[in-house]
């Protein structure tokens, strides 16, 4: 298996731990405060990150690797939880998982601009035509319309395909686990007192179940699915690794289903077979990779 292979796999697995967030984080914020359960769960995978960089004895990451470390944060660890958990106070998990399926066309847009990659014309097409399927979709279900929570889907986009692309490009030089748990630790700072006076402020009266979910969103969403999603990325090229979250809305579908109990009907699965062949075909189009970034020493 070649190294694109490989990284086509260890997305896959990371794109299926993080479509059971959207569910997750339903259950969750039906008791506990969106913006509670977004951060604390930041705070909750820093603790295990610092454990992480002591069992890996990691060095500090040099001022450019910080920088971009910042960036990788602000998307995937403040952004997308803040925008999703809003999201999910008032929309069920099998509507945001549609809009959120615009991710593998902002992830691809995000490494081309900032990172160099050239994605073909066909590459192109076939993410245009697999987010317009899901446009489409997610205006089905909508009536005809967006809801006012879509803005907040939006938002969770942009922000985590930012931090995708950052993170999957640090992943080259610095390895998937240090960026995930660097990108939490250099957050923390900032998040566990906000954490503390939500927590005080609103309350952390919930049900077992809505504990359980959190728990999830914590350990599963924000730090194990990183390991596997970067690594993913920085073997994969990001354009095309990317790809493979359009799959994740249908995934998050059947997760709706299960663990929400949301409705899944035969529409559903009419739309998950045609993004599947979109994969597929924008798998096999050319991708003009970026130089990978030649490791640099980090000092202690």
């Amino acid at each position: 298996m070649n190294s694109e292979s490989k990284g086509m796999w260890l997305g896959f697995i990371g794109v299926a731990i993080f479509s059971l967030t959207l569910p997750f984080t339903r259950v969750a914020v039906a008791e506990l405060n969106p913006a509670f359960v977004a951060f604390g769960r930041a705070v909750v995978a820093a603790v295990c990150a610092i454990g992480m960089l002591w069992h890996l004895k990691a060095k500090l990451p040099t001022r450019l690797q910080v920088r971009g470390l910042l960036i990788t944060s602000l998307g995937v660890v403040v952004g997308f939880p803040l925008f999703s958990s809003i999201a999910m106070h008032y929309v069920p998990a099998s509507h945001g998982a549609v809009v959120v399926g615009l991710l593998p066309l902002a992830t691809a847009l995000f490494g081309a601009l900032r990172f160099g990659e050239r994605p073909s014309t066909g590459f192109w097409i076939a993410a245009l035509i697999g987010s317009f399927i899901v446009i489409a979709f997610a205006l089905r279900q909508g009536g005809g319309s967006f809801h006012a929570a879509d803005f907040a889907l939006f938002a969770a986009v942009v922000a985590a395909a930012m931090g995708y692309a950052e993170g999957g490009r640090l992943s080259q030089s610095m390895g998937g686990q240090q960026v995930i748990c660097w990108a939490l630790v250099l957050s923390m700072p900032v998040l566990l007192p906000v954490t503390i006076w939500l927590g005080m402020h609103y309350g952390v009266a919930a049900s077992p179940q809505a504990w359980m979910s959190f728990a999830y969103v914590s350990f599963f969403s924000m730090f194990i699915g990183f390991f596997f999603w970067y690594k993913g990325l920085a073997l994969g090229g990001i354009a095309r690794v990317g790809q493979v979250q359009l799959l994740q809305p249908f995934m998050t579908l059947v997760g709706a289903a299960v663990i929400v109990g949301e409705t899944l009907d035969a529409s559903h699965l009419l739309f998950a077979t045609a993004v599947i062949a979109v994969v597929a075909i924008g798998r096999r189009m050319a991708i003009r990779r970026a130089p990978v970034i030649a490791p640099q020493l980090n000092r202690r």
